[in-house]
């Protein structure tokens, strides 16, 4: 474990290393048993960690997939959703959960986020829900009118935090939507004590080495309380097939390999005191940037227990991001920016037919956050001297 960073040493947005540190003899032991057996696809790692991540997330069954991106289309595709189908979600998120939508022959309806928290907000989602009702109505009644076509919501649980569900699952029940969580970047967090990737029929996880989670390569995951949505997940993902060369439908490939699975399974027996240790170093943060008056520190939904994949602050206007990220990284400090371009003003989504202005609380979102290095492992050290740091970029822009 990291123990103190001399005043020039770099610090980094996530130490992956550190990580590694901590897992390195379990990963090593887990490796040379899979390379003894050659079990490298379906070994029994696999099949232990799905089981244990489905214990974790307070669900019946876990599938592992090949990456985040496939759980959410394999989650779709599960669901039997009409073709071309519209599905709810936020503006701004990663691509991956667009891209996924259409790979599933579905439509993203892509709806703002809340200002404060920055979650997709559920009074857009019920404004694009009646608006598509009206539709329905219009088009029955032979007026003229774009025939409604929403068939599920797809909210993001984004940088640590669950969206409000509760209001977006008092919607799918008015609507007769299934709901489908993108918990990608919220693995241990919960809502009302409740974990993440247990709220919707089905949710989908990244294990990209980066999350709270993360694999050592590519992995994901679909987790689910409905044994036939679990059954449908793992037919589809490998090829459609429960029995060798016999495809019950059309599928593609897409498992979780067994050596991620050795790296998960290590990982995950510490994920709760890691996440702690991000509570405590978030908690930090916004002790040390409380007084900065030109920066909003990033907000918690009530009911929320934060697990803080990342730690985004959103610079006010009047100040340079461009200038205070280059400040940062020159004094070594691995700084970032998420999301900068949401999915509307992505040019793969133009077809979408959205401008600038479409969504007013994801573009400002965009222009003003900066992600600060946080990981289980930071110091106390490194978190002071981002914190000055930053400080001091905040007074060179003003």
């Amino acid at each position: 474990m990291t123990t103190g960073t001399p005043a020039d040493d770099p610090i980094p947005l996530v130490d992956l290393r550190a990580a590694h540190a901590e897992v390195a003899e379990q990963v090593r032991e887990g490796f040379d048993r899979v390379l003894a057996t050659g079990a490298y696809i379906k070994g029994p790692d696999v099949g232990a960690f799905e089981q244990e991540y489905a214990a974790f997330s307070g669900t019946r069954h876990c599938v592992g997939t090949a990456n985040g991106t496939d759980a959410v289309e394999l989650a779709l595709r599960a669901l039997e959703l009409p073709p071309g189908g519209g599905v709810v979600l936020p503006a701004n998120t990663f691509v991956a959960t667009a891209e996924a939508v259409v790979r599933a022959g579905l439509r993203p309806v892509l709806v703002d986020a809340d200002p404060e928290h920055l979650l997709i907000d559920p009074a857009r989602v019920a404004e694009t829900l009646e608006a598509d009702g009206g539709a329905v109505a219009a088009a029955a009644a032979g007026r003229d009118g774009r025939p409604g076509r929403i068939t599920a919501l797809l909210p993001v649980h984004l940088n640590g935090q669950l969206a409000p569900m509760r209001p977006l699952l008092d919607l799918a029940a008015e609507y007769g939507l299934p709901v489908v969580e993108d918990a990608a970047q919220s693995q241990g967090a919960t809502q009302h004590g409740r974990p993440s990737g247990s709220w919707g029929r089905v949710a989908a996880t990244s294990f990209y080495p980066g999350k709270n989670l993360g694999a050592y390569g590519d992995a994901g995951a679909v987790t689910t309380s409905h044994d036939a949505l679990a059954d449908a997940v793992r037919l589809i993902g490998d090829h459609g097939s429960g029995r060798k060369y016999l495809h019950d439908r059309f599928g593609f490939n897409s498992r979780m390999d067994t050596l991620q699975a050795v790296v998960l399974r290590a990982k995950l027996r510490r994920l709760p005191a890691w996440n702690a240790a991000r509570r405590a170093a978030a908690a930090r943060y916004h002790a040390l940037l409380a007084d900065l008056d030109t920066l909003t520190l990033p907000r918690t939904l009530p009911g929320n227990e934060h697990v803080w994949h990342l730690y985004a602050v959103r610079i006010h206007p009047g100040r340079s991001r461009d200038a205070i990220l280059a400040a940062l990284h020159e004094a070594g400090i691995g700084a970032g920016i998420h999301y900068p371009v949401p999915v509307h003003l992505q040019p793969a989504f133009r077809s979408l037919g959205h401008g600038p202005g479409s969504f007013p609380a994801a573009e400002q979102a965009a222009r003003e956050l900066l992600t600060l290095p946080l990981f289980p492992q930071i110091t106390e050290a490194q978190q002071t001297r981002v914190a000055e740091t930053l400080a001091k970029a905040l007074t060179r822009t003003s």
